[in-house]
């Protein structure tokens, strides 16, 4: 009886070991609401910490989005567009190169119908979805559901079969959330030296120290006006929270005249911080803020704060206008979290030196060094607004602003910058530089520092860290480090990184799916899982399957922080047949090429649906990235692998199996 109690309980373990391999981190619920011949369709989705769902709105050339597919849509009407609870977070993805929204912990759809009739009816169809932590993803999803009106029962609740992952993960948004934050307040601080604003500091100490108030009473009212000037400031954000909310959020991001504003609105700023013209606000304005001031009191210091930030915006607006728009992409805390940062720096001094006035002493002199950090600012907003023309210029494929085109304004905008700091450049508000001073010098070998790293972009160079900011490799008509691996490709027989010496031998024929399906940097294979092992049988390989997806953020990553690892190219390029196995491509296959699913009974007539089934009834998994290697027979060589950006631990993972290969042979 023990042994037996023993054999299940390591039956049961090994048997939860393989299921717990296909992850589910989204379950959908389904409901139906119904008022005569209309009705309300919800769709819930409850998803596991840590994973998200994408939104059901994306732009071109993402990842999968949620969508709701009905068997037969001409049994009713659409009654409004689907609405969305809660909004989907925004997040800028730097591997896609635009703003994707996505859901966590829970999403619910509503959609509003009215029947054509007044039959019973039953409204068939699914819901497709995919979702992703920060390891890996699941495939494209379908959940099925069926929604029984016009009947006493008109509630149906379904769960999914399966769970998908695409997206961007919560930490990342908080992360990402902490770093504007942190940025903002640099900006702050950036704006506080500049001529419209540092001068006022003496004169706005001056005012709570001559107001006739006592030591407590003044120093009481400098703290309220140092809050008077967040609050202003934190206000603005709210309000182009407000304005510009999630579901204006995918026109902002992806549309060209959103983009073509921001790039105008920089450049326009960028121009006014270089002594072109000045931007002010009405003169009526001011001076209507200003006469509140004598007021007094808390009344008087919340108008003494608003006068400040009238007064100073023709300083302070490019860089507020920076921010906001920077943030305007859909967020609601964005843009206060932007502005609460930026108004904490900007009031600080105001504040402390008002609480302290015998620090005043110790402050720099005005002078032409203020103007100088405009300029200095200036060619900032010029380097930074050319991404706003970029993101149009990718979307509509005008071709205007490609890689080399923008990595050729960089550089030539940080090197003006760094003869500028050297006083090799003068603007009309500038005053002679007589010495370079220490920290000019400083801020002048970093642009220079910078510009030699933007060089090597111009021949192909990766530049991983501002990848995010440059439009794609594939726009770049000049890869040098394309054309050193093709010439490589044509040589002759050389030892590899991993000791072994090949031929460079060319893939046995023409791959299937090749004229939309690509691998990375250069590398051939095949997109066809029977086709790259009779290739791999003929050249006597083992083969490297990689089940990847369009939508996959993590399988870029790899591709750009791993697979470009010299030592990982060589041993791909030479030692192994690559098939890339796409689990989320639309594309539909021959009749003679679908098959029948062993795991849910399904007709597979795609690609995308072939190979994900294919994972999921062979290796018990449907997250990508997932590295399977194999022999000739089919068999595993070593433990597959997923997501991990440790080059030196893929290398040895890659090594292990072209050992055990060679064992076998």
């Amino acid at each position: 009886m023990k042994r037996a109690t023993l054999l299940l309980s390591i039956l049961f373990f090994i048997s939860f070991q393989l299921f717990a391999q296909i992850l589910e981190p989204v379950k959908w619920t389904f409901e139906s609401k119904q008022d005569g011949n209309e009705a309300t369709l919800i769709f819930k989705a409850v998803i596991e910490e840590g994973w998200h769902l994408y939104d059901t709105q994306l732009p071109e050339g993402g990842p999968i989005k949620t969508s709701i597919h009905f068997a037969d849509s001409t049994l009713f009407e659409l009654a409004g567009e689907l609405t969305k609870d809660p909004q989907p977070t925004e997040v800028f993805d730097k591997t896609f190169n635009m703003k994707l929204g996505y859901f966590s912990k829970q999403a619910v759809l509503t959609q509003k119908i009215k029947l054509k009739n007044t039959d019973k009816v039953d409204i068939k169809g699914f819901v497709e979805f995919m979702s992703c932590n920060d390891e890996s993803c699941t495939p494209p999803t379908e959940s099925e559901f069926s929604f029984n009106l016009n009947s006493s029962d008109s509630k149906t609740e379904v769960s999914s079969t399966l769970a998908h992952e695409d997206g961007v993960d919560a930490t990342k948004g908080s992360g990402n959330l902490l770093l504007f934050l942190f940025f903002s307040f640099l900006a702050g601080l950036a704006a506080i030296l500049t001529p419209c604003v540092f001068p006022m500091i003496p004169m706005t100490v001056s005012f709570f120290m001559n107001s006739g108030e006592s030591k407590l009473k003044s120093r009481l009212y400098a703290a309220f006006y140092g809050f008077s000037i967040i609050g202003i400031y934190t206000i603005v954000g709210t309000l182009v929270a407000v304005i510009f909310g999630p579901g204006a959020a995918n026109w902002l991001s992806t549309h060209w005249i959103p983009n073509l504003i921001f790039f105008a609105v920089f450049m326009l700023f960028a121009f006014s911080f270089f002594g072109m013209f000045e931007i002010v606000l009405p003169s009526w304005l001011v001076n209507k803020s200003d006469k509140q001031v004598d007021k007094g009191g808390f009344m008087g210091s919340f108008f003494m704060a608003l006068t400040l930030v009238l007064v100073s915006f023709s300083c302070t607006g490019p860089i507020v206008g920076a921010i906001l728009v920077e943030s305007a992409g859909g967020q609601i805390l964005k843009p206060i979290v932007g502005m609460f940062g930026f108004s904490l720096a900007f009031a600080l001094p105001f504040t402390l030196f008002a609480l302290f006035p015998g620090w005043l002493n110790n402050l720099p002199k005005s002078g032409g060094w203020l103007n100088s950090v405009k300029v200095v600012l200036g060619f900032l907003e010029l380097a930074l607004g050319l991404k706003f023309l970029s993101v149009a210029d990718q979307t509509y494929h005008w071709g205007i602003l490609d890689r080399e085109v923008y990595l050729a304004l960089w550089i030539v905008i940080f090197t003006l910058l760094g003869f500028y700091l050297l006083g090799k450049l003068k603007f009309a508000h500038d005053s002679d530089v007589k010495h370079v001073s220490v920290p000019r010098l400083l801020l002048a070998i970093i642009s220079f520092s910078f510009v030699v790293y933007l060089a090597p972009g111009m021949f192909g160079a990766p530049l991983k860290a501002i990848s995010g900011y440059l439009p794609p490799q594939a726009t770049h008509d000049f890869d040098l480090h394309q054309i050193i691996r093709d010439e490589i490709k044509l040589g002759t027989p050389h030892q590899t990184a991993s000791g072994l010496t090949v031929n460079n031998e060319e893939i046995c024929d023409k791959p299937k799916f090749s004229e939309f399906l690509h691998l990375p940097h250069g590398l051939e294979g095949y997109f066809d899982f029977e086709q790259g092992m009779a290739c791999a049988r003929k050249q006597n390989k083992p083969v490297f399957i990689d089940f990847t997806g369009h939508g996959c953020v993590n399988c870029r990553e790899m591709e750009a922080n791993v697979w470009s690892d010299p030592r990982v190219l060589d041993r791909l390029r030479n030692n192994f047949v690559v098939v890339a196995l796409y689990v989320d491509d639309k594309s539909t296959l021959p009749e003679s090429e679908w098959i029948t699913s062993t795991y849910d009974g399904k007709v597979k007539k795609t690609l995308g649906k072939k190979y994900a089934d294919f994972q999921i009834s062979r290796y018990g998994v449907n997250a990508q990235p997932y590295y399977v290697l194999l022999d000739g027979k089919e068999q595993k060589l070593v433990e597959p692998r997923a997501y991990d950006l440790n080059a030196d631990r893929f290398v040895e993972f890659l090594d292990q199996a072209l050992a055990e290969f060679n064992k076998r042979k």
